[in-house]
């Protein structure tokens, strides 16, 4: 154990008050304190920034722990290193003397390191009857023990900043790189945007990227970057779904095209009350009809089942739907509707507008057919308030469809009495987000 009385500096070396409190603090080290002098020379290495000392003031660090015998620093056992100006230069990689005792001054000042100066301002030691130290003058150990734990965890915290500074660098240089060529390629392909201005503020941007990063100053730099690529992949994305809306809708309008022109009748025909219909005084073709179990040429059977569904669920006249449903109207083309093709063009529209996904539209389309889709389209838009997902509802109705429980007359009917209703007042007002599931189900 250290002498806790106070040590003066030799010499025209004035004592200070900053100078008391760091040696009564290197002496403040807990009993029993021990640390492996080499781990703990390389976490002051790594803390090296913390602590404010320069890479040569290391170099003699690391020479006078050379000097201590131990690879243990003990605090009890003395911990005072006490080498000469000539072997300390030699083990400091030849330094001078000029230099050893300015980068011995930083070491002292950054409080790693106290000095125990003798009578005579010599290094040297004590013996006592026994052999051992009595008295040693030179170099304390003890204020880098008593920091071990400060100095560890500095150094922790700057590794750790390291690897966040690493990682971040990492992501900037795939910014960087994901909007140059993300960029190249929107403007390659000519698709519309503002390319221009994305190009000016991206080059601003890296030129305010510093030469030496750090945290501060990378973080708000690639928070922007990672905007600006949003910003173009949202753009592009937005490109993506508008041609695949348009190829689906050039895709329906072909099947539009191609479907029989006499497959809506124009006489209502009776409504029904279970879930078979009247028949019309004039039936439709029956639509082809193929066992469960049998494929067709394109070796899809389950297809041919989905025809013959299709084929149970009756049409109804235009204007009867349109006067349960006015307000698909608005959604035609010129915003009126004046055939069954304008109805499934505004049903396309309408499709986008609420959410509903390309594929389940198709569905109900192949399930139903084309007039009864656009139809039930029609009457998910009227009550388009009362229904929580758009697309969830038309998927339920065509798996109701499929199993032969879906019929498209009560639902119109239920939209009448609600209008008839509505119109008598508010007070009557219905709740139909489910009642149009129950009434088609009838």
């Amino acid at each position: 154990m250290e002498s806790e009385s106070v040590t003066t500096p030799f010499g025209r070396r004035p004592m200070s008050l900053a100078m008391l409190l760091k040696q009564r603090r290197g002496e403040a080290t807990a009993a029993g304190t021990t640390r492996n002098k080499w781990r703990l020379f390389r976490s002051v290495c790594e803390a090296r920034a913390g602590l404010d000392v320069t890479d040569r003031a290391l170099t003699v660090l690391d020479a006078l722990l050379s000097f201590y015998p131990e690879d243990e620093l003990s605090s009890e056992r003395g911990l005072v290193v006490f080498p000469s100006n000539m072997q300390l230069s030699l083990r400091a990689r030849g330094m001078a003397a000029a230099t050893l005792r300015r980068h011995l001054a930083v070491l002292v000042e950054a409080g790693l390191i106290s000095r125990k100066d003798s009578p005579n301002g010599k290094r040297y030691i004590r013996r006592n009857r026994e052999g051992g130290i009595g008295e040693a003058y030179g170099f304390s150990l003890a204020p880098l023990l008593a920091r071990a734990a400060e100095i560890e965890a500095i150094a922790a915290r700057i590794a750790a900043d390291r690897q966040v500074l690493r990682g971040m660098k990492e992501r900037l240089t795939i910014c960087r790189r994901d909007i140059a060529k993300l960029v190249a390629a929107a403007i390659e392909e000519a698709i519309p945007g503002d390319w221009e201005r994305i190009s000016s503020t991206f080059q601003v941007l890296l030129q305010r990227i510093p030469k030496a990063a750090t945290l501060e100053s990378i973080a708000p730099i690639l928070e922007e970057l990672e905007t600006i690529r949003l910003e173009i992949i949202n753009a592009l994305e937005l490109q993506e779904k508008i041609q695949i809306e348009s190829t689906n809708e050039s895709q329906i309008e072909r099947h539009i095209q191609n479907s029989n022109p006499e497959s809506t009748a124009e006489s209502e025909p009776g409504l029904e009350t279970g879930q078979e219909w009247n028949r019309d005084p004039q039936p439709r073709a029956a639509p082809e009809r193929r066992e469960p179990g049998m494929a067709g040429k394109d070796g899809e059977g389950s297809r041919a089942i989905v025809r013959t569904n299709a084929g149970k669920l009756k049409s109804f006249p235009l204007g009867m739907i349109l006067q349960a449903c006015p307000d698909i109207v608005d959604y035609g083309p010129g915003g009126t509707i004046a055939s069954w093709r304008d109805l499934m063009m505004a049903a396309v529209v309408v499709r986008s507008m609420l959410g509903v996904s390309p594929s389940a539209y198709e569905e109900a389309a192949s399930v139903m057919g084309p007039e009864t889709a656009a139809t039930v389209m029609a009457c998910i838009l009227q009550r388009a308030g009362h229904i929580n997902s758009a697309g969830g509802y038309l998927r339920d109705l065509t798996q109701r469809a499929e199993r032969s429980e879906f019929a498209l007359g009560p639902m119109l009917m239920a939209l009448l009495r609600t209008k008839d209703r509505f119109s008598d007042g508010p007070a009557h007002r219905p709740e139909m987000g489910t009642d149009l599931v129950q009434a088609a189900s009838r």
